[in-house]
């Protein structure tokens, strides 16, 4: 009880001086226990929605989800099969349901009303099915061709009311109908537009016959459970012939679908929350080991007295458990608050998340307590150690005298050991044959120097803060001076304080790099290799109109088609794979110009004949000339002669093997032909201007559809990595926001610390102004310190992730000087606004009263 009461006296005496570690636990656990929130509130709000829209067996297309992959329009069922389910034993009901997500819906403005979150736009037809997850608010139910319904939420959005007109467009046509009603949903709708039409309005819009249904609905009897359901509705059908779901199993597939996507998320967010953390560790770090130097001589008195050292160790480790607690509670309800705050993000960018399905699971707030706890105990271990070795004659020292001037020899010689056997793993990675070897040797090497420039560090500080100073601080006079030696006199604490700062910058310089990089090699890619004038691509699968639209643009020379083909291909040996084939015109060879390692790529579009890519040639020895069996899925099998091996040392198309339009259509029946994913024009010579603006016409009534030249298709990419990165740095900036905390708190302590040495400078005539001017300067030197470590580190990674890239095709190493730059620069601003506040409280010291501090 006496180690604890001293604990809590202490921890309570310097609270001020723990606020700033607290913080930083606060920020990490917020962030960690806001992520879980946030997801497990996304996976709430679908399992609630996957519920209410599942009946107690679902029949299913054998491989639906493979087989409408691509096509533009799903899979479907006889319709005759409703009449056999209705006859099986233990059904109450059933009906036909059709369902497709291969629409775009517009406006009398002729704007998609689909969202701009991702979220699919889903057209279906009205049945008793949909009022178990929507309730009609206005109007009525769809009941003829002409007759639309909309849910409330796509209806508040666009300014849709009953009497207007929405254009579906799908791959058997394009159709108008007038908005005849709107439905509300029971559950929360997580971001989709749905429009419902009459049952046989959707089979022969959506489908493009009057006959099928993309699913079964099938609702049990009283007394029947979905499992003895599904096996007599599999009996009657035969096994094997259709997928049937029990309302669990169906939910469980679309779960896991969106599981996926909220995984990555999840991850990725809970990895910038472990870098806060490891960042927060730095700050606890130097706390501890500032306030355990500051009561050398309470330590000492305690240790006369007869403390013993367990109890000394043992009491700095309840003040960190104490501050572990405090940080962690409130960071349980700021993470709370976070998820809230990342809900109504998302519903901004169209994807609706209710606060009533607000979820807190037991085990978050649990995860967040103890995870905080943990790394502010396991943290403050070693300055506990150091306090505990203090001998009882320190009491007879100076208070405050520092325990840990210079770095300790075997510290620094395992520091460059590490470092050393970084580089050569980051060597290895850029030398790399194979992208899964070199990434494994990036991580290492990644890991190994990162630990290595934290240990040394302290090393580091002399050097590198001495060469800012000479450049910085000179000009300051004495001032300048004073500021250096005091960066300087204690190089541990400075290394620990700029490694704090350096792994953000080092991630946020290492990610410059390779998005920079990435954005360089494929503006050279399309540069070299594209030779078509405009790309037409969009979210849907380009529709037939769209197409004929763009053959009857004038000013063109050509217009190439691109189909992804699912296919089986499999060699003389035995060997085979599901990588499938990609169909084109003659054109393509164009349009985007591969080389070839041998054969002719012309070749490879004639009768009967295919390309095959390098990597693919020579991992299994295929050579021109071999023939190849290809099954297409749902077609013919055909044997293919290998025409051409294409160079695979590109980024667009790797990997592609091509065969002609009019090779798949010999194999593959009309109606299993897909729709093509990506189109290319030409323009003919000197009519480029001409050609762009009609063809951006004749696509305008097509909003799915972008028309880009090779200009536009730079700009884009530019953005979306811009983006990409933007948000990248946004979840990073919490560690660096945690560095900077650090360093506040390191000048803080640092200027108790030298209370009495500020109080003897003042009273031989240093001013205010100029004992302000030399904390700033210091808490500059740190941070540029800091700086310099992590972006030479970054610039180390990034460069060797782009040779990794170069494996991939992206081959240009491009560095963004002026991003680099811009943040050395910025560390500069971030060490002036760090040092605001201790500036200023020693600024307003009493002179006698800091002479007279014990």
């Amino acid at each position: 009880m006496t180690v604890v009461r001293t604990s809590l006296r202490n921890f309570f005496a310097h609270k001020g001086r723990m606020a700033l570690s607290a913080v930083a636990v606060l920020l990490s656990v917020a962030f960690v226990c806001g992520t879980l929130v946030f997801t497990d509130t996304v996976g709430t709000t679908f399992d609630k929605l996957f519920a209410a829209t599942a009946s107690d067996v679902t029949v299913l297309p054998k491989d639906a989800d493979e087989g409408a992959q691509g096509r533009g329009k799903p899979e479907s069922l006889p319709a005759s099969l409703l009449e056999r389910v209705r006859s099986v034993e233990g059904v109450a009901s059933a009906e036909g349901a059709v369902v497709s997500m291969d629409v775009t819906v517009v406006n009398g403005d002729n704007k998609d009303v689909g969202p701009s979150s991702g979220a699919p736009t889903i057209a279906g037809n009205w049945s008793r099915g949909a009022l178990r997850s929507m309730e009609i608010e206005s109007g009525h139910e769809p009941r003829g061709p002409g007759e639309v319904l909309v849910d409330a939420d796509t209806a508040d959005k666009h300014g849709l009311g009953i009497g207007d007109e929405l254009r579906t467009i799908a791959q058997t046509g394009d159709f108008t109908a007038r908005i005849v009603g709107v439905a509300a949903f029971k559950v929360t709708n997580p971001g989709a537009a749905v429009v419902y039409f009459d049952t046989a309005t959707a089979q022969h819009r959506l489908l493009g016959a009057t006959d099928r249904y993309t699913q079964v609905d099938v609702t049990a009897a009283d007394g029947v459970d979905d499992a003895r359901l599904k096996r007599d509705v599999t009996a009657a059908l035969g096994a094997g012939d259709y997928e049937v779901q029990t309302a669990e199993e169906n939910a469980d597939a679309n779960r896991a679908e969106v599981g996926e996507f909220m995984d990555v998320i999840k991850y990725a967010m809970l990895g910038f929350a472990g870098i806060a953390f490891l960042v927060g560790i730095f700050l606890i770090v130097n706390t501890f080991s500032m306030l355990v130097a500051q009561r050398t001589r309470e330590i000492g008195l305690m240790r006369a007295i007869g403390s013993s050292r367990r109890q000394v160790n043992r009491s700095v480790l309840v003040e960190a458990l104490l501050l572990g607690l405090v940080g962690s509670l409130l960071g349980v309800g700021a993470g709370i608050g976070i998820a809230v705050g990342l809900m109504k993000l998302m519903a901004m960018t169209g994807m609706e998340l209710s606060t009533d399905d607000l979820t807190v699971k037991a085990t978050t707030p649990v995860a967040g307590m103890v995870l905080g706890v943990v790394v502010t105990v396991l943290a403050a271990y070693l300055p506990a150690r150091r306090a505990g070795r203090i001998s009882p004659m320190a009491a007879l020292r100076e208070a405050g005298t520092p325990a840990d001037g210079r770095s300790g020899l075997v510290r620094g010689i395992i520091g460059l050991v590490l470092t050393g056997a970084g580089a050569a793993a980051l060597y290895a990675a850029g030398t790399a044959d194979s992208s899964s070897t070199g990434a494994s040797m990036l991580g290492l090497g990644v890991v190994l120097t990162l630990v290595g420039f934290v240990a040394i560090g302290p090393l580091l500080a002399g050097g590198v803060v001495r060469v800012i100073s000479a450049v910085l601080l000179r000009a300051f006079g004495p001032v300048g001076r004073m500021a250096e030696r005091n960066a300087l006199r204690n190089p541990r604490r400075t290394g620990a304080t700029g490694a704090a700062l350096m792994i953000g910058l080092a991630l946020v310089a290492c990610l410059s790099v390779v998005g920079s990089s990435m954005v360089a090699s494929a503006t050279s890619e399309l540069d070299r290799s594209v030779g078509a004038d405009f790309i037409v691509e969009g979210r849907q699968p380009i529709v037939p109109q769209a197409e004929r639209a763009m053959r009857d643009t004038p000013g063109l020379d050509h217009v190439t088609r691109y189909k992804a083909i699912d296919a089986r291909l499999t060699l003389a040996d035995g060997r085979s794979d599901d990588d499938g084939l990609t169909a084109a015109d003659p054109t393509y060879a164009e349009d985007v110009r591969r080389a070839t390692t041998a054969g002719t790529l012309a070749d490879a579009y004639g009768t009967d004949a295919m390309s095959v890519g390098s990597d693919y040639a020579e991992k299994y020895g295929v050579r021109v000339g071999d023939t190849v069996t290809v099954a297409f899925k749902g077609g013919d099998t055909a044997k293919l002669k290998v025409a051409a091996i294409t160079d695979d040392d590109v980024a667009i198309d790797q990997g592609a093997r091509y065969i002609s339009i009019d090779t798949m259509r010999k194999y593959l029946p009309a109606e299993k032909v897909p729709p093509n994913l990506i189109m290319f024009a030409k323009a003919a010579d000197g009519q480029e201007t001409q050609a762009y603006a009609a063809l951006k016409k004749a696509l305008h009534d097509y909003p799915q559809y972008q028309v880009r030249d090779q200009s536009d298709y730079k700009r884009e990419l530019q953005d979306q990595v811009g983006q990409l990165l933007n948000m990248v740095y946004g979840l990073l900036a919490l560690a660096i926001i945690v560095a900077v905390l650090g360093v506040v708190n390191t000048l803080a302590l640092s200027v108790v610390e030298r209370t009495r040495e500020i109080g003897l400078m003042r009273a031989i005539g240093l001013s205010r102004r100029q004992l302000r001017r030399m904390i700033r300067m210091e808490s500059v030197v740190i941070a540029l310190f800091g700086a310099l470590l992590g972006l030479g580190l970054g610039l180390g990674w990034g460069t060797t992730a782009q040779k990794l890239l170069a494996l991939e095709g992206l081959n240009v190493l491009d560095i963004p000087w002026p991003t680099i730059i811009g943040v050395f620069v910025g560390s500069a601003f971030v060490g002036l606004f760090a040092a605001l506040v201790p500036a200023f409280r020693a600024g307003r010291m009493n002179v006698l009263n800091a002479i007279a501090t014990d």
